[in-house]
């Protein structure tokens, strides 16, 4: 291996022999910890310990490096203080996840690290997003995000490098090619003969780089954060390396040839810089057994710490609280001034005032910009608020759902357009794994909105007609938001825009264009999680969101004798059970409506809530109603005999006679 030192003193020689020094030596403490029981798992960066840190020693402090799992040293060249990675290797309280999720699955905003999530892809959107926020402040940083070869066969990783090129963010993509992904090698991974070719397509500039020298890869990278500095764009680093342990120390490392072990020990990052040091004078034998004393004493003192530390005592409150950021809600009453407008109207009228309230907020989405969307909403909005904050995307949902997460983690607000909410089971792993469980696992926001064109009755067939609320009411983390008026849409998209946890913003299209009502023409609020009682009476209560809503205002008003409860619940998640319960507990007989599936939808949670809340008031069983268990068709014959439309009354009237 040939070092070349290039304009680097001997202190920085040094300095960075130390920085590679010290992960290396709290591996070898962490494989003892295992054996010993005192930690239950550990994914060992052995060999590769020169990336981590030459990447992590080029970047500011101020400049975010997202990380994977064998990056120990980016965390220690940020110098967080080792007691509370020990505490977080333990699930000790004093860790960074409370000990909610294990190993370096966790962030800090204090050392601007973004740790990664199992599924390994969305995070390389998340670099996009907070390279992007830098880029719109003008503030010269780069951002660094690792990967490994195994996660470049992911979508998200394509999709991020597409949006990275064609946005010119300031992005190094790291690869660190170590031979397997798990037990799977290379040349069962891809047939490229190197990962960097695959910058080429994407019209990135790509380097190979050996990763393990630790010089190289210093000089490189501060020569080239110099060029994207001067000229925001992403690049492609390839870093040639090898994994000497297992995927995790359980997994031993059996499947590897030994003659490969054997060439990349002869490889090993630590020892050669070690003896370049000291064939040239800057490293002597007293001054390493020093430095190896010292770091092996800081290792102690800060394991002592931890061990001393209590375990997690467990309260369903603190588990619970932690699951969405506090939010007080910002009451904003509306003026008398009103205008009559279409459903349509009043979410452009939100997100026109809301751009204005908050100059931190960037709306993306396919063809949104001079488009102005499929649905023509926010047409002429890059006039007025610039293609900065009104972005075009490529195709490519779950690379934009985290690209929003990059911007708030990097101090904005975001707005992500479904084109229709079919299009998001594409985006689907970042909205339930990514925002819905960051303020859980690490106490970080996700200020993303994520807007949803959904539901039936426009002939439209299966992809374009869904109303797949229920895959998110599901998911703890999530608010999902549903109106059914005009008035509604445009005070809830308000509130949940200033609401720094994810929001699922569920619009009905057919009601675009066909509900009109008298709006407030300023800016208003409406809290999320109050329902709305639209009509009163003593027999039945109705509970409904969406489409619905209307359709059941059509049956009542067909059959004027009806006296019911009409709960409009504006907000699926949080619900206003409070709202429903007093409801049931007057009027002894419910029934719940939905236009999604019926199987598994929100209204089976409903009823039973209801079920155990309120049997004792209860005078008949509850009663759901919902669309056939089947794709939504495309022909009107049959999507009117899918739509729970035709269904209600028959379902409303047996329940009276009961």
């Amino acid at each position: 291996m040939i070092f070349y030192r290039q304009n680097l003193t001997d202190s920085q020689l040094l300095d960075l022999y130390k920085k590679i020094l010290k992960p290396r030596l709290i591996e070898e403490k962490m494989l003892i910890l295992i054996r010993q029981g005192k930690v239950s798992k550990w994914f060992s960066g052995i060999g590769q310990e020169a990336i981590a840190v030459g990447v992590t020693a080029v970047l500011d402090e101020s400049e975010y490096i997202l990380p994977m799992h064998r990056n120990l040293g980016v965390f220690t060249t940020r110098n967080i203080p080792l007691h509370r990675l020990f505490s977080q290797w333990q699930g000790k309280a004093n860790g960074f996840t409370k000990g909610r999720d294990r190993s370096f699955h966790f962030g800090t905003q204090e050392y601007k690290i973004i740790g990664m999530i199992s599924h390994l892809g969305p995070q390389l959107g998340i670099a996009d997003g907070i390279a992007l926020a830098d880029k719109l402040q003008n503030n010269k940083k780069v951002t660094a995000v690792f990967t490994g070869e195994g996660a470049t066969s992911e979508g998200d990783f394509h999709e991020a490098l597409n949006i990275a090129a064609v946005w010119k963010l300031p992005v190094m993509f790291i690869i660190e090619n170590n031979g397997y992904g798990l037990s799977t090698p290379t040349n069962e991974q891809y047939s490229c003969e190197n990962l960097a070719d695959k910058g080429v397509g994407y019209g990135i500039d790509s380097y190979i780089i050996d990763g393990n020298n630790i010089l190289e890869i210093y000089n490189k990278l501060a020569q080239l954060k110099e060029h994207m500095q001067n000229d925001p764009h992403p690049v492609l680093l390839e870093f040639k390396t090898f994994r000497m342990r297992g995927h995790e120390e359980a997994s031993g490392t059996k499947y590897v040839p030994q003659e490969l072990m054997d060439e990349w020990t002869t490889k090993d990052p630590v020892a050669n810089y070690q003896k370049y040091l000291t064939e040239t004078g800057v490293l002597t034998a007293e001054l390493d057994e020093q430095l190896h004393n010292e770091i092996k004493q800081e290792i102690d003192e800060n394991l002592a710490i931890a061990n001393a530390e209590p375990e997690i005592i467990p309260t369903y409150s603190g588990e619970l609280d932690d699951v969405y950021k506090p939010y007080q809600f910002e009451e904003v009453n509306p003026s008398e001034e009103v205008k009559n407008v279409r459903f349509i109207d009043a979410i452009r009228n939100s997100l026109e005032q809301s751009m204005q309230r908050h100059n931190n907020l960037v709306i993306m989405g396919q063809d949104i910009a001079e488009y102005g969307g499929a649905f023509k909403i926010t047409d002429g909005f890059v006039d007025v608020f610039g293609k900065d904050r009104v972005r075009n995307t490529p195709i490519c949902e779950s690379a934009v759902v985290s690209t929003g997460m990059g911007l708030s983690i990097n101090g904005y607000k975001a707005i992500v357009e479904m084109q229709f909410a079919d299009f998001v089971s594409t985006g689907f792993n970042p909205i339930v794994n990514l925002l819905a469980k960051s303020h859980y696992r690490w106490g970080e926001k996700a200020d993303v909105v994520v807007r949803m064109p959904c539901g039936g009755g426009t002939q439209a067939g299966p992809f374009h007609s869904q109303t797949n609320e229920a895959w998110f009411t599901k998911t703890p983390g999530l608010k999902v938001v549903y109106p059914a008026f005009p008035y509604d849409a445009k005070g809830l998209l308000n509130t949940a825009i200033n609401d720094p946890n994810p929001v699922l913003f569920f619009e009905h299209k057919q009601l675009y264009r066909s509900v009109y009502q008298d709006v407030p023409t300023d800016y208003y609020t409406i809290p999320l999680g109050k329902a709305v009682v639209l009509k009163e009476g003593k027999s039945v209560t109705i509970i409904a969101f969406g489409a619905p809503v209307h359709w059941a205002l059509e049956t009542l008003a067909q059959n004027p004798e009806i006296e019911a409860d009409l709960i409009d619940l504006r907000t699926l998640q949080p619900l206003d059970t409070e709202t429903i319960f007093a409801s049931v507990k007057k009027t002894g007989k419910v029934i719940i409506y939905q236009e999604d599936t019926l199987f598994g939808g929100i209204a089976s949670d409903i009823s039973a809530l209801i079920m155990e809340e309120c049997f004792e008031y209860l005078d008949a069983p509850v009663k759901r109603v919902a669309s056939l268990d089947s794709p939504i068709p495309f022909t009107k014959a049959l999507e009117d005999q899918f739509l729970a439309k035709n269904r209600f009354e028959e379902v409303l009237l047996d329940l009276l006679k009961y």
